[in-house]
């Protein structure tokens, strides 16, 4: 069997991104045949390779799920110091299936899970240009000059770095000011609800943005990855992506994915 860089091999395993197993390789949490393994090394699938002490799987049954992550959920398959993980939500998921991309722990709405290695790294790489929509509510009726800021593109650097975001789209779906009743849902206070479409992937990044313009966010879902929204899912359900979006996402990464549950 031809031996394949390491870094591959994980990411065909559906573990995760090829990014992410040159990190854990890095951090000597990789061992081939019970060696810790280096940047560079390659091995075949007859290898014993554990990641934290954790043999790899090489499935041939591809999945692909969509999930509506709630909020208070922790993307996470194991984390000893969350009560609540989204493991919980996928009872009948007998492959090992894990998260392509993140929600963090206050935000809710579509996650994307697989255990397609390639197909993970596909979606998160910067070089892809996925774009994800957002639905973000703001308790305060914001400005254009606002808006045309979030963008244009912020700096969401910390500690005096620099990290400006790329342009975006920011879209105003209602604005509803107090005392009037602007919409059905109008309430007493003040919002403004906002559909933010992004192509990057960094930690937090939607509420760094805001945050970096002066806005508190009160609520974050995330509706839409390439184009698969979260349709009639309710919180905490999944379904299996169906053939038109998987072939959605094919779309959007221009390849081919040969899933046996779709």
């Amino acid at each position: 069997m031809e031996k394949e860089r390491l870094q591959k091999l994980i990411s065909e395993s559906g573990h995760c991104s090829r990014r992410a197993a040159e990190e854990l390789i890095k951090s000597g949490s990789v061992k081939v045949n019970g060696r810790k393994a280096n940047i560079g090394d390659k091995a075949d699938k007859n290898a014993l390779i554990t990641v934290n002490g954790r043999r790899l799987e090489f499935s041939k049954s591809k999945r692909y799920i969509k999930l509506y992550k709630p909020r208070g959920y922790t993307t996470s398959m194991s984390d000893s110091h969350s009560k609540r993980l989204i493991t919980e939500l996928l009872k009948g998921v007998n492959e090992r299936v894990y998260p392509v991309g993140r929600l963090d722990k206050d935000s809710e709405g579509l996650l994307i899970l697989s255990n397609d290695g390639e197909f993970t790294n596909d979606i998160t790489h910067p070089s892809g240009k996925i774009k994800k929509k957002y639905r973000v509510t703001i308790p305060c009726v914001i400005s254009e000059n606002i808006i045309s800021r979030l963008s244009e593109g912020v700096n969401i650097g910390e500690d005096g770095a620099v990290e400006i975001t790329a342009p975006c789209e920011v879209n105003v779906i209602s604005v509803e000011k107090a005392g009037e009743r602007v919409s059905r849902n109008a309430g007493k206070s003040s919002r403004t609800v906002l559909e933010i479409a992004i192509t990057e992937g960094k930690n937090r990044q939607i509420r760094r943005m805001c945050k970096a313009v002066g806005l508190e966010v009160s609520r974050l879902k995330r509706t839409s990855i390439g184009g698969v929204r979260l349709g009639m899912l309710k919180p905490g359900e999944y379904a299996d992506l169906n053939e038109k979006e998987l072939r959605i996402l094919e779309q959007a990464t221009g390849k081919r994915y040969k899933g046996t549950k779709v």
